[in-house]
């Protein structure tokens, strides 16, 4: 399967690339964004994968970010897929509400109609898109990262741990830790998977984590000031679910920050080195 490059431009010793490519998950065309740090010929390297929040495509933390000087710095690869299928005929949200449908694909594989012939982002970010990436793109597939934001935090956490030995490392910005027990959470997954929690399970990071799931090191930064934090997020909770699991964690509660990207901005290079100390081999 080919990539079309939409665009790229040189940016801090590298190129930030934007591609798209049809996908035998989704059935839709699908879009994502590339940083690439200048490398020698042949070279292969580190990745880490962002996965973005509601309403976001990959657009979002191109541009807003600020990842780019530390990944050429650090050596890393950086590779922000969109957050839902799109295109004509994919459904969306009845109401045209913002938490589900067009830019809110949970990271799941809908068994739900209409959902299930297009929201496939699990198999997409899990099987689809690694193998795309590695047949056009340098990197090394032994030395993988996840990151992510909101419900992409909740991505980045679930896949890491249904995935035992792929990533070195997991981090989250204010992710949705359990939407088993959240309003978001339940809306996205009685929609897209139906009413049976017991289909839910593998989706929830503080299930997963309770079933036995681990990963080798986990860092999240949650804003004290983030409106959702309360109600959706319940960082608490995750807390709680590492504890009792004996599941290594940095969990840090930043004094003042929100939800947007500013916050994720101003930890986002820490993020980065915290992860390319874990991918060195």
């Amino acid at each position: 399967m080919s990539l079309t490059i939409i665009s790229s431009v040189k940016a801090h010793g590298g190129e930030q690339r934007v591609y798209s490519h049809p996908s035998s998950s989704t059935g839709t065309e699908m879009v994502f964004s590339a940083f690439i740090p200048d490398h020698p010929p042949g070279k292969k390297l580190p990745l880490v994968w962002y996965l973005s929040g509601l309403t976001c495509t990959h657009a979002n933390v191109t541009e807003k970010g600020e990842y780019r000087a530390a990944c050429a710095a650090l050596g890393l690869i950086f590779i922000a897929p969109d957050t839902s299928p799109r295109g004509e005929g994919v459904p969306d949200d009845p109401e045209g509400a913002y938490d589900f449908g067009l830019g809110a694909g949970f990271y799941v594989d809908a068994t739900q109609k209409p959902y299930a012939k297009n929201y496939q982002m699990r198999r997409y970010l899990e099987v689809e898109l690694p193998e795309l990436i590695a047949a056009h793109l340098p990197v090394d597939l032994e030395r993988q990262a996840i990151m992510g934001h909101s419900m992409g935090g909740h991505g980045a956490l679930t896949i890491g741990l249904r995935n035992p030995g792929r990533f070195a490392s997991v981090s989250a910005f204010a992710p949705i830790v359990a939407p088993m027990e959240c309003p978001w959470g339940h809306k996205a997954l009685t929609g897209y998977l139906g009413e049976s929690q017991s289909a839910w399970l593998a989706y929830d990071a503080c299930a997963l984590i309770e079933a036995g799931a681990r990963v080798p090191h986990l860092l999240v930064d949650q804003g004290t000031a983030d409106p959702f934090l309360d109600t959706q997020l319940k960082t608490h909770l995750l807390v709680a679910a590492c504890e009792a699991a004996g599941q290594p964690a940095t969990i840090r509660m930043q004094e003042g920050y929100d939800h947007s990207y500013y916050f994720i901005s101003t930890f986002m290079a820490e993020h980065l080195a915290w992860h390319h100390q874990r991918l060195k081999r």
